[in-house]
C-alpha cells in the first residue's frame, strides 16, 4: 500500500522505518518527557508538573492550559531565546476583554508548518497546476505566505488573491489564469462557486472555519469532486491535520501534537465520542503547550483509515458551544440561491442581509431562521449579487450581537 504523504513526512522527521501506533506513541512519550524535564529545569510556566510520565495515559492527570493563560503568561512560556522568534501572532481572547494572547514561532516551527502544508496539498495539486489562495496575506511568514511557499515547493503556481476581492475580480482571474485548485475557507468557496460558477476549478482544500454539511455538499455538487478539509490553529503552528484521498477524517501530525477529547467536566473521553479537543504540542520549538483547551469540538475516529495510516484522525470540527452561526449556516446555505449572508442580533431582532444568484428565497430564510431562533423577530434583506460585490464574510463567520444570549 502506498504510504501517505503525511506518514512519509513523519517517518522522515523522526527517522523511523515504520509508523504504527506503538512507534507513534513512543515518539510522543519521549518528546513529552523531554519537554517536562526542560520545564522543570528552567522553572518556567509548567515547573510544577512532574519531571516525567511513565505512559501517555498519565497525561490526563495534568492540569489544563487555557486561552487566558496564553494571554497572561505567553512570554514566560517560551522555551527559547527571544532572539530566535521569527513571528508573533496576537489575538484578543474570547474570554478576557482587551487582553491579547500571543503565540510565538521559530524558523523551525514555520518550516514544519510549510512541510505539513506540502503533505496536505500534495494530495490534490501537482507540478504545473495553478492554485488560488484566498487566505489573508499579512506579510512575511503569514498564513497566506506559508501556503504559497508550500505550493511553490510542490512545483505549482500560487495565485496570491486573499479573501476580499470582488466577485467580478474573482471571475476575471478564473477566466484569465485558469486555476484548477482553491485554498481557503469553506464559506468563501461556496460563495465564490455560486456567484462565479466553477470555471476551471476542479479541487479544493478548505480550512480555517467550521464546515457544515450544507456547505460541503453545496461545494462538492458544483465542483464535481470531494473537498479536502484541513484543520489547524495558531497554537499548533497554523497546521495540524490533513485529509488523505480516502476522505475519511483528517490525519493529525502526531509527532508534533498529542490530542485528547474531553467532556464538559474535563474528563478524557474514549475514541468515537464528541467533546472538546485538547492538544499537547510537543513539536513546537518556541511555545509548546501542555493540555491546551482549544474550544473546538470534534471526535477521534475509532476505526482504521482505508488509506492504511496509523495516525489518529479527527472528525469534522464544530464550533464552541453556544455559537449559533453554524446552525444558521447549515439551514440557510442549503438554499442554492443564497450566495452569502451576514446575521446580527439587534434589539431582539435577527437581521439577515444576503446576496442571491436567483429568485429571492426570503420566506424560506425567514422560516428556517425562526426555527433556530424561536421568539426572535426576523428581518431579511436580500439583493442580487453583482460583479462589484465582495463576499460578505471575508474571514471566519460570526453571528453578531450574541452577547444578548450570554
Amino acid at each position: 500500500m502506498k504510504i501517505s504523504r503525511l506518514d512519509a513526512l513523519i517517518m522522515e522527521q523522526e527517522q523511523v522505518n515504520t509508523l504504527d501506533r506503538e512507534t507513534i506513541e513512543a515518539i510522543q512519550l519521549a518528546k513529552l518527557n523531554r519537554l517536562l524535564a526542560r520545564e522543570r529545569e528552567r522553572g518556567g510556566f509548567y515547573r510544577g508538573l512532574p519531571e516525567r510520565l511513565d505512559s501517555l495515559a498519565e497525561l490526563g492527570s495534568l492540569p489544563f492550559t487555557t486561552e487566558a493563560d496564553l494571554a497572561r503568561s505567553a512570554p514566560g512560556m517560551l522555551l527559547i531565546s527571544q532572539s530566535r522568534i521569527r513571528r508573533i501572532i496576537s489575538e484578543t481572547t474570547s474570554g478576557t476583554t482587551g487582553t491579547a494572547k500571543r503565540v510565538f514561532y521559530t524558523d523551525g516551527d514555520l518550516e514544519n508548518t510549510v512541510r505539513l502544508y506540502m503533505a496536505g496539498l500534495g494530495e490534490l495539486i501537482f507540478p504545473g497546476s495553478r492554485t488560488m489562495i484566498c487566505f489573508p496575506f499579512s506579510g512575511p511568514h503569514g498564513l497566506g505566505e506559508l501556503i504559497a511557499e508550500a505550493v511553490t515547493r510542490l512545483g505549482a503556481r500560487p495565485l496570491k488573491l486573499g479573501p476580499s476581492l470582488s466577485y467580478g475580480e474573482y471571475a476575471a482571474i478564473l477566466e484569465r489564469e485558469q486555476p484548477d485548485t482553491f485554498v481557503g475557507m469553506p464559506g468563501q468557496l461556496l460563495s465564490l462557486l455560486r456567484a462565479c460558477g466553477r470555471g476551471s476549478l476542479r479541487r479544493a482544500l478548505v480550512s480555517g472555519d467550521a464546515c457544515p454539511d450544507s456547505v460541503i455538499s453545496g461545494c462538492e455538487r458544483i465542483l464535481g469532486s470531494r473537498l479536502f478539509p484541513h484543520y489547524g490553529s495558531r497554537e499548533m503552528g497554523m497546521a495540524g491535520a490533513v485529509t488523505c484521498p480516502a476522505h475519511e477524517g483528517m490525519h493529525l501530525r502526531e509527532n508534533h501534537v498529542i490530542p485528547e477529547i474531553v467532556d464538559e467536566t474535563g474528563q478524557v473521553l474514549p475514541r468515537g465520542e464528541w467533546g472538546e479537543l485538547v492538544i499537547t504540542t510537543v513539536g513546537m520549538e518556541a511555545l509548546p503547550l501542555i493540555r491546551y483547551r482549544t474550544g473546538d469540538v470534534t471526535r477521534i475516529l475509532p476505526e482504521p483509515c482505508p488509506c492504511g495510516s496509523a495516525t489518529i484522525r479527527l472528525d469534522r470540527l464544530r464550533r464552541r458551544a453556544g455559537n449559533r452561526i453554524e446552525e444558521l449556516d447549515e439551514a440557510l446555505f442549503a438554499l442554492p440561491e443564497l450566495v452569502d449572508y451576514t446575521a446580527r442580533l439587534e434589539g431582539g431582532v435577527l437581521r439577515i442581509r444576503g446576496l442571491t444568484a436567483g429568485p429571492y428565497p426570503t420566506e424560506k430564510i425567514q422560516n428556517r431562521a425562526e426555527g433556530i431562533f424561536p421568539g426572535v423577530g426576523i428581518r431579511v434583506e436580500l439583493s442580487p449579487v453583482r460583479p462589484e460585490d465582495r463576499p460578505l464574510n471575508p474571514g471566519k463567520r460570526i453571528l453578531g450581537g450574541m452577547e444578548q444570549f450570554s
